[in-house]
């Protein structure tokens, strides 16, 4: 009962697997059959399409896109390298090796879905059905595999594979975390770990005298390990790094634009990149399209000579890119081996027609992309013919002239080829199996391989030693490559520079030759890319926020601080008196400054200031010479000789501004001023108003007479000065202004005067302001009188001045300091001064000296007959007409019209008769010294109303 269910059981596992077998895996690779079976995994396509499985229907195999010519061409080695076993006579005699090759479209799952093809015939063979049938006559199991590239993606398939102790040889995939044996037990590879490439990296940054880099690397296996280990090196070498992030290529555009901005606002020129040329392709990209041409690229070898970044196009960004390469080796045959590619001669390799249609951009026949054409879904190409020449087009799949992933994937089928050799020619007795015996090479199995493979040792044709025992990782012998562009045709040119080899006998690990290199493609001068410089004297070192703690920034001195020696921690601050100079590394003696008599500035307001008083004190005396003539007379003598010592002190007080502050004259400045303008403005408004009333006054009195006599008008301009003095007292008693050092400007020491008390200086200037405002409504409201008694117009718009010039003073003497507040406050003085005295009395000299005809009595009878007839007139209709009304309301009695009589004369130092002034009882108003007596006769002729 046994036996036949064992067989029964058998059966349905033969059949299962002999269905996965032919149906399993991905339906387009290269397959040819033979005694022993070797796989391989290549990255035929840089990615595969992105779809969301929403499982409504059954899923779908996602689709592989972006052809890799230089994945073909490392599949095509493989290729060369078997058929060479083939028909050499030295390897394998009477060995046919075949293969069965696969594309990971640089996946895991692709990766993986190929590798199941692979396991699935080893568990057949596992099974021992061998009783039953001869299962494995026509399929034979893989006993190895050649692949793949990635790290991330050997990793995935390591783990799978290490499960059946089938041996795996990769030919780029460097991450050291595949030197775990114990994780990875059936890994090898043909590439030195990439902790040989951080340390070379970092020797590379350490040469040029770098000490701050950006440090991206791509999101996988072999970016987060490369990139770890890179950090620990740069650490050790007080390396800092200002930026370290992951990329895919796989990351959204939003992603990819962040990440181009932190790089270009980064400090750091120099970027090292631990990634493959698919992941590292979008950033670069968005670089180029930026445009951003100053920083110097660091590659590690899985994009060093990428055919995806290396581009003509891109050399403007990438141009000057250090980069390492793979020592290339020689394959003897197989340029003329690439060159005999055709679809109709490759019958066992599928990826051929893809490869042609690429290649010339048409079609094959009976291709499925041709349906797809026809059908739209793609963009039309023409059919091939069959005749294209592959020698004519530039393509990285013929580019063979630096052979090293190609010569990685030689070496290991050779190394397979080797072990299988050695399994082939085993002595029994000294096998490395139990006992001492052999394998049988007709049936050798997977790990039979694996355990030849790890006793290896040969040496490679580039001289090199291959060793897969446990510990064992091949030298890292690394050309330090930097792209230039071609000056024929503008392609990129990787030059080669230097070497760094971790095992070099003369203990030289780096050698690098600056000469040839061009920084940015065309600079030859060593970029600069220090987190930080040695610290000159003048400057402190200073801790950078968010930053290694391996960085600082050389911060200058503040402004009154010094350092005197390189690498200060700290400024030391200058005193009082001095300050630092333009380099912070010492002081000195700050400049005393004030509002001097010497500079220009000073003597300029000086010289205002005297042509004031010099202007003033000649109208003056021109008053005092013709004092007895009308204008002089009616323009009150008395006050005018009052107002024009006013603005004597006025100017004079501006003096008091200029040069060396002193206690005594910051006591005084204000004071006079205030006192000084007090005592002006009151003479203009007393003489203002005087006339206002006089001339608005429909009967002159004795009353106003009375009223604005001469004592009075003094007395009131008295007043209205003592005011300004009382302010001026209590000031100086209880905040008296005094001078003082300002050592807060930069340089400079202000000597200025604390005026004690702003509210009291505003009290000073509101209330000569007050008074200002008062005589200007006065003077607009007599600006219609006889000009020449009032020059009421001329007062209004002096006091306009006036008022502009003070206004602006008050923003203008806040927003100011040191020696411009006192050259603010005498600006204004003089401009005010100035207007008062050109508004009120230039007119008046000018006609007293040039056009002495007007300063007449007759003149000025006239201007004043002229307006007192005008006023006497209205004055007259005005009673008129109220008679009128009174007539009405009696009852159309006749209505008479008032008789007035107003004469006009003025008496002067001349008599008059006793007789006439009886005989003229006319109102009089006093002007001054002389009395004008108004009179103007004016009668309505009678009119009888009849009712």
């Amino acid at each position: 009962m046994r036996c036949p269910l064992r067989f029964y059981l058998a059966y349905l596992v033969l059949l299962g697997f002999s269905g996965v077998i032919s149906i399993y895996g991905p339906h387009q690779r290269a397959q040819k059959t033979g005694d022993i079976l070797l796989g391989g995994l290549f990255p035929i396509h840089f990615g595969v399409t992105s779809k969301d499985q929403d499982l409504a229907a059954r899923p779908e195999s996602t689709e592989c896109v972006r052809y890799n010519f230089r994945g073909f061409r490392w599949l095509q080695s493989m290729i060369f390298a078997i058929e060479e076993i083939n028909n050499s006579s030295a390897f394998l005699p009477n060995i046919t090796l075949g293969y069965r090759i696969f594309d990971t479209c640089n996946t895991v799952s692709k990766a993986l879905e190929a590798s199941l093809s692979f396991v699935a015939q080893n568990k057949i063979d596992s099974l021992n059905l061998d009783e039953f049938c001869n299962c494995t006559g026509n399929i034979p199991s893989t006993i190895a595999v050649v692949g793949a590239s990635g790290s991330a993606v050997s990793t995935a398939v390591a783990d799978l594979l290490g499960l059946f102790y089938i041996p795996q040889i990769s030919y780029a995939s460097s991450s050291r975390l595949l030197s775990n044996k114990n994780q990875y037990k059936s890994f090898m590879r043909t590439i030195p770990t990439d902790e040989y490439q951080a340390i070379a990296m970092a020797a590379i940054i350490d040469h040029f005298q770098w000490n701050w880099v950006i440090a991206i690397a791509s999101d996988d296996e072999y970016g987060r390990p490369g990139i770890e280990k890179f950090e620990n090196e740069m650490f050790h070498r007080d390396i800092c790094i200002d930026l370290n992030v992951l990329i895919s290529q796989y990351i959204d555009e939003a992603e990819i634009r962040r990440l181009a901005d932190r790089i270009e606002n980064s400090t750091a020129k120099v970027i090292a990149v631990f990634a493959s040329g698919p992941d590292i392709e979008p950033l670069v990209k968005e670089m180029v399209r930026r445009n951003v041409t100053d920083r110097i690229w660091l590659a590690s070898e899985a994009w060093a000579i990428s055919s995806l970044v290396a581009k003509p196009e891109y050399l403007d960004v990438m141009g000057g890119t250090i980069g390492f390469a793979l020592r290339a080796g020689h394959i003897p045959g197989f340029k003329e081996f690439l060159q005999e590619v055709h679809p109709k001669k490759s019958s066992h390799n599928e990826f051929v027609r893809e490869f042609w249609e690429e290649t010339f951009n048409c079609y094959l026949e009976d291709s499925p992309r041709n349906e797809d054409s026809e059908n739209g879904s793609t963009s039309f190409r023409p059919l091939c013919t069959g005749e294209e020449d592959i020698a004519s087009v530039e393509t990285p799949y013929l580019d063979f002239t630096h052979l090293r992933i190609s010569y990685n994937v030689y070496v290991a089928v050779y190394a397979i080829a080797q072990a299988l050799q050695d399994i082939l020619t085993c002595t029994p007795g000294k096998g490395l199996f139990a006992n001492g015996s052999c394998a049988d090479i007709r049936k050798v199995e997977a790990w039979q391989v694996l355990k030849q493979l790890r006793h290896l040792n040969f040496i490679n044709s580039i001289g090199e030693r291959v060793r897969f025992d446990n510990g064992s990782e091949l030298s890292a012998n690394y050309t330090i490559i930097n792209w230039h562009r071609s000056p024929e045709d503008g392609s990129v040119v990787f030059k080669e520079v230097g070497y760094y080899s971790i095992h070099n006998k003369n203990g030289a690990k780096l050698s690098i030759d600056k000469t040839k290199i061009l920084w940015n493609g065309r600079l030859t001068e060593v970029p600069f890319s220090n987190c930080s410089e040695e610290c000159e004297p003048g400057t402190r070192k200073g801790i950078i926020d968010g930053e290694p703690t391996c960085c600082f920034e050389c911060t200058e001195c503040s402004d009154g601080e010094y350092s005197d020696h390189k690498d200060a921690s700290v400024c030391s601050k200058c005193p009082n008196n001095s300050w630092s100079n333009g380099n912070h590394t010492s002081c000195f003696l700050k400049e005393i400054e004030f509002l001097s008599w010497t500079e220009p500035f000073g003597i300029a307001l000086a010289l205002l200031a005297v042509l004031g008083v010099l202007l003033t004190a000649f109208v003056l005396g021109v008053f005092v010479q013709y004092r007895d003539t009308p204008i002089v007379k009616a323009s009150n003598r008395e006050l005018s000789f009052l107002l024009l010592f006013s603005l004597i002190c006025c100017f004079s007080s501006s003096l008091i501004f200029i040069g060396e502050p002193q206690d005594w004259t910051c006591r005084v400045r204000q004071p006079a001023f205030g006192i000084s303008f007090v005592l002006c403005i009151s003479c203009i408004l007393v003489k203002t108003n005087r006339v206002l009333l006089v001339f608005e006054a429909k009967i002159p009195t004795s009353l106003h007479r009375k009223w604005w006599g001469l004592n009075l008008q003094f007395l009131l301009v008295f007043l209205f000065t003592f005011v300004q003095v009382m302010i001026s007292l209590v000031w100086l008693y209880n905040a008296p202004p005094g001078s003082y050092k300002n050592y807060d400007i930069d340089e400079i020491i202000f000597i200025t005067c604390n005026e004690g008390s702003m509210m009291a200086l505003g009290f000073l200037i509101g209330y000569t302001c007050l008074l200002a405002a008062v005589c200007f409504f006065f003077a607009f409201k007599s600006r219609k009188l006889p000009e020449n008694f009032t020059e009421a117009k001329f007062i209004t718009f002096s006091m306009l001045i006036f008022f502009i010039v003070w206004i602006s003073f008050i923003p203008a003497y806040f927003s100011t300091y040191g020696k411009f507040v006192s050259a603010v406050e005498v600006i204004a003085i003089l401009a005010s001064s100035f207007s008062l005295l050109a508004c009120i009395f230039f007119n008046k000299v000018y006609i007293i000296l040039l056009k002495p005809s007007r300063n007449t009595i007759e003149e000025v009878r006239c201007s004043t007959a002229a307006h007192a007839f005008k006023a006497a007139a209205k004055a007259t209709l005005r009673h008129s007409s109220s008679s009128r009304k009174r007539s009405g309301s009696v009852g159309g009695s006749s209505a008479s019209s008032p008789s007035s009589s107003i004469s006009l004369k003025t008496i002067g130092n001349e008599m008059e008769s006793p007789s006439t002034r009886r005989h003229s009882q006319k109102p009089r108003v006093s002007f001054g010294s002389g009395t004008v007596s108004l009179s103007i006769s004016f009668e309505e002729a009678r009119k009888n109303s009849v009712q």
